[in-house]
């Protein structure tokens, strides 16, 4: 893995990027990409199995996705990254969520300055393919279908984790979504925050270079002419209700969503 790639507080793709030649053969399909990723997840699987699935490789597996995405015409631009290491203490991350792409390349981005898990639902965690991976991770895992057992979870078990020193990564949305809807948005990391009493990071996000499948989410198009984003706002203090931190979050992926798509 490539340590030094993101030692900056901003990344960009290189220009002298090189298109693999078997996805250029392939004339711009999803092909190529989902064969190497197919691969890349199997061999991950295996070694979750073998509880040999750590850190180093959960790491290193989501930079050869990284790196894969990049050599199959993405274009990856990072920002923020300076205020994760300049942030003290275990935080929470509150992101969008377009794609599967942020769950896959986020652990080699964040993961190497900052020990982070998951809010997943249980779907992830009883997958075929990412089951045993997802399992290996110690994520927080809801239902999704009982909202008020779902808080209680997020609460006592996000507490516990923040405690021992490991950061949190939720996606408020209820699904992946190219549109972003703040109502839909909702206020559990901020809540999260103010009873761990921890600093949040904002995350705003646009990967839509991995299209959502029509029948399997992970499996959808490979849009090549999207730029993909990842920006990491100023850490937040939650004071009071929490009120003001959430506007403040909404507003941060809203604006930065609108400027990329100018």
């Amino acid at each position: 893995m490539n340590s030094k790639l993101l030692k900056n507080d901003k990344y960009n793709t290189p220009k002298n990027t090189k298109r693999i030649f078997w996805d250029k053969l392939m004339l711009n399909s999803r092909l190529y990409f989902y064969i190497k990723y197919f691969k890349l997840v199997l061999k991950s699987n295996k070694l979750a199995k073998s509880s040999k699935y750590d850190d180093n490789e959960w790491e290193l597996s989501s930079y050869r996705i990284f790196d894969l995405i990049e050599k199959c015409g993405g274009k990856i631009h990072i920002t923020g990254l300076d205020f994760i290491r300049n942030c003290e203490g275990p935080v929470i991350f509150v992101s969008n969520h377009m794609s599967t792409m942020e769950t896959m390349i986020f652990p080699f981005i964040i993961n190497p300055i900052k020990k982070i898990t998951f809010v997943v639902k249980d779907s992830l965690v009883t997958h075929s393919y990412f089951g045993a991976i997802m399992r290996s991770r110690n994520p927080i895992v809801v239902s999704r279908s009982n909202s008020r057992e779902d808080f209680k979870i997020v609460m006592e078990k996000g507490v516990e984790y923040l405690a021992s020193g490991k950061s949190i990564v939720i996606f408020p949305q209820s699904t992946r979504s190219v549109e972003f809807i703040p109502k839909k948005f909702n206020s559990l990391g901020v809540k999260l925050a103010s009873k761990a009493k921890v600093i949040i990071i904002p995350v705003a996000i646009k990967t839509d270079f991995w299209g959502n499948g029509k029948y399997l989410k992970e499996f959808g198009p490979i849009n090549r002419k999207e730029q993909i984003h990842i920006n990491f706002g100023e850490p937040l203090s939650v004071k009071g209700t929490g009120k003001e931190e959430h506007k403040k979050i909404l507003e941060f992926i809203s604006s930065n969503l609108k400027k990329w798509q100018e």
